[in-house]
């Protein structure tokens, strides 16, 4: 099955497919925070949106990626992108990853939000036998945050990619299997609960 874009939608979040229409909001976003200085993140830097959604595109096309936006909504406003990435039809099996929300929107129920339909979609619809989470191991914030998303550390890919300033970066590897979604999806709608009366 190709990885057909699909708009995924609750009462907090739309994922919307990306397109060059969004390269504007994009910039926006990022510059809340300015990510693009962060070290452990994917966010384009000003000007650079539009390689950012052309390379992106480029891996749908390839057939290995889906990318969306991320529209916040209660204020109708686009705050970031997630992806699925590193697609494999034959299982099927794929990642999830390249998610980065402007600042006032980070450690807020939206990421919840957002893994939640995409792991949904990735379990219910593509049927996919697993789903996949990276990060630098220096991350520990994003470990912590897979963790809590109910996935379990696979291990350690050492020398695995470079990071943005060139450095060499071990990957921490997480799944989520589709015999575990069930009561993980439980577990994530009791937390968007909570998370979203907290905001």
């Amino acid at each position: 099955m190709k990885l057909a874009p699909t708009q995924l939608q609750d009462e907090h979040v739309a994922l919307e497919p990306l397109s060059l229409d969004h390269v504007s909001a994009l910039e926006t976003a990022a510059a809340d925070g300015e990510l693009w200085k962060l070290w452990f993140t994917s966010a384009p830097a000003p000007g650079h949106a539009r390689a950012y959604v052309e390379k992106a595109l480029q891996g749908h096309a390839d057939g290995v990626m889906l990318p969306f936006v991320v529209r916040e909504r209660s204020s109708g406003d686009i705050v970031g992108t997630t992806r699925y990435y590193d697609y494999v039809a034959e299982l099927p099996r794929v990642a999830i990853g390249y998610t980065w929300y402007a600042k006032r929107w980070q450690k807020s129920h939206l990421n919840t939000a957002c893994k939640r339909l995409l792991l949904r979609h990735a379990f219910e619809a593509l049927d996919c036998v697993a789903v996949e989470f990276h990060t630098d191991h220096r991350n520990l914030d994003s470990q912590r945050a897979i963790e809590r998303l109910g996935a379990q550390r696979e291990g350690v890919l050492r020398a695995h990619k470079r990071r943005p300033d060139g450095t060499l970066r071990d990957t921490v590897c997480y799944s989520i299997l589709a015999n575990e979604w069930p009561d993980v999806d439980r577990w994530l709608g009791l937390r968007l609960q909570r998370l979203a009366a907290q905001s």
